[in-house]
């Protein structure tokens, strides 16, 4: 999906860069744990002795945006410019590169001239492993554990957890109250194939990171 292509400065935007000289096409960046956007600037220079235009911008997904100091699309010889990456972080957490590809004129289809990407380390606050627990139709009927960790400066309390069928059994276990929780599932039979997402509802103060979902699944026996 083509991103949103966004007017910086408040000039009616076209499209962009491409055979431009970036110093740093690649920008690390850590957001803290309340952030739910985030922005990157890629400075540019046209280094050639052609007016560069850019003609066309492909964004990795629709939560990244794509800005250009003043909407400008065509630079001269010698002439600088910024292009500005957003990202809608949503529900995303750990490591997450997103980016975009240029075109310039003259660039065929399947070859943009330069390629943007922001590495983003989205802070963890609750950690769940593993996030789906597997049994297979036949095997024996036995509770297994996802392990809760909560990180931050202050405690997360796990409230409630909330399944999708009634197909499975649950319990809720506290190892430290605030910090580590265990979550035993049990299926109440393993005869045919079920599926279960669990609701797990915490009083983290970040709206994004407040509520989870784990899954269970009993799955056909795997052909030999």
């Amino acid at each position: 999906m083509k991103s949103a292509m966004v007017v910086w400065l408040g000039v009616a935007g076209m499209a962009f860069a491409g055979k431009l000289t970036f110093p740093e096409p690649v920008k690390e960046l850590a957001p803290g744990p309340g952030e739910t956007k985030v922005k990157v600037d890629f400075p540019f220079t046209n280094e050639t002795d052609k007016t560069v235009v850019v003609k066309e911008t492909l964004g990795d997904c629709s939560c990244t945006s794509i800005e250009i100091s003043g909407g400008k699309t065509a630079y001269e010889p010698g002439e600088s410019g910024v292009i500005r990456l957003n990202f809608d972080i949503g529900a995303a957490v750990g490591k997450v590169e997103k980016g975009a590809s240029i075109w310039v004129d003259g660039d065929a289809k399947d070859a943009p001239s330069q390629r943007l990407t922001m590495k983003v380390d989205i802070p963890i606050l609750v950690e769940m492993e593993p996030k789906t627990l597997k049994w297979q139709v036949g095997q024996e009927t036995e509770p297994k554990t996802i392990k809760f960790q909560m990180h931050g400066d202050k405690p997360i309390h796990i409230k409630s957890v909330t399944p999708s069928t009634e197909n499975f059994d649950q319990e809720l276990k506290t190892i430290e109250d605030g910090r580590s929780y265990e979550l035993v599932i049990t299926p109440k039979n393993v005869n045919s194939k079920a599926l279960a997402v669990f609701r797990v509802e915490t009083d983290c103060e970040v709206p994004n990171h407040r509520t989870q979902q784990v899954f269970a699944v009993v799955s056909a026996p795997v052909a030999k």
